[in-house]
This record gives structure tokens, C-alpha cells and sequence, in this order.
């Protein structure tokens, strides 16, 4: 595998944080440093982790998982877009939205979501060879960037367009998880 096929496979596995991490910044008023460095580490984190589990595991492992994974990305972000939408819907406080949420709980599960494609990614790099310590930190650094980027350019929107920006970040998230799963149901 080639420098060039692991910046292609970064930036690919990225793209789901990246859309997450613009509904984040559609839900959130104000960005501070923490909320920054919360969807890099979180998001970044686990695109990094994902892999070197699914390349010690092995395919043994993979195989079970690849059979739910989809199912397991769909309910959760599915789960959280739907929390955004019904608090947007029931005219909820905006501190208290779901989108702008950035509590361990709700990190921790969208971390999940975006990543857990990237388990089977691991297996693959076993079996193509590659030096897994610089793959995973190159997709690990390529998702922070990413999603860093995703919640600037998506607080950018949401402020500009305040009405509608939390139910928006909801509709995306589960448009994303219905993705996920017709991709795999179909593809």
C-alpha cells in the first residue's frame, strides 16, 4: 500500500466525522478551544483505535462485527440526530441541545458511530502488510484536522442561519447513519 493509498483511505475514513462535526458546529452558538480539541480527540482517537483493534483481533473478529456494523452506526447516529431533531421540534433551550452537546456520553457515542467502519480497515491493513503505527497515525491526525475543520465550517453556517441549524444538524446525522446502512444493505 502506498503513501498515497493511506491519504486516500485517511481521508475517507474521515468523512463521517467530518459531516458529524459539521452538525455539531450547525448546533453550536459559541466555539471554544475545548470544543476543538473534543471532536479532534474523540473523533481522531478513535479512527486511530478502530484499526488497531480490528488489526489484532484479526478477521475472525471482523467478520462478526461486518455483519452488524452498519445496523450498530445507523441506530446510533440515528439515535443522536433524532435527539437533535425532537429538541429542535419541542422548542427547546439551545444550551441544552443535543447537537451542541459535548459531554462524554454524547462524544463517546458519536465517536463510535464515525469509527466503527475503521475496524475492518484494520483488518485489512494486516493482511496488506502495512506498518499499522504510521497508518493509524496518519488517519488519527487526517480525522482531527478534519473534524476540527467540520465544526468551524458548520458553526460558521449555524450562526449565520440560527433558525433551523439544530434540526438540520439532526436531519444530517441521520441522513449519515441511513448512508452507512444502504451502502452496506445494498452495495
Amino acid at each position: 500500500m502506498s503513501f498515497l493509498d493511506i491519504i486516500l483511505l485517511a481521508i475517507g475514513v474521515s468523512m463521517d466525522a467530518f459531516a458529524v462535526s459539521i452538525a455539531k458546529g450547525l448546533a453550536t452558538q459559541q466555539l471554544r478551544l475545548k470544543h476543538y480539541a473534543s471532536v479532534a480527540l474523540w473523533f481522531g482517537g478513535f479512527q486511530a483505535l478502530m484499526p488497531v483493534v480490528g488489526y489484532f483481533l484479526g478477521a475472525n473478529f471482523a467478520s462478526i462485527v461486518e455483519h452488524y456494523d452498519h445496523w450498530i452506526a445507523f441506530a446510533l447516529l440515528a439515535l443522536i440526530g433524532g435527539k437533535m431533531i425532537y429538541d429542535t421540534l419541542a422548542g427547546g433551550d439551545e444550551e441544552d441541545a443535543t447537537g451542541a452537546d459535548f459531554r462524554f456520553k454524547t462524544m463517546l457515542v458519536l465517536a463510535i458511530a464515525t469509527s466503527i467502519d475503521a475496524l475492518a480497515i484494520g483488518v485489512s491493513l494486516a493482511f496488506l502488510k502495512v506498518d499499522i503505527w504510521s497508518a493509524i497515525a496518519f488517519i488519527g491526525v487526517t480525522t482531527a484536522l478534519f473534524s476540527a475543520f467540520g465544526l468551524h465550517l458548520g458553526n460558521i453556517f449555524g450562526n449565520r442561519y440560527k433558525h433551523g441549524a439544530e434540526l438540520l444538524g439532526g436531519i444530517v446525522l441521520v441522513l449519515i447513519g441511513a448512508k452507512i446502512l444502504v451502502e452496506h444493505l445494498f452495495y
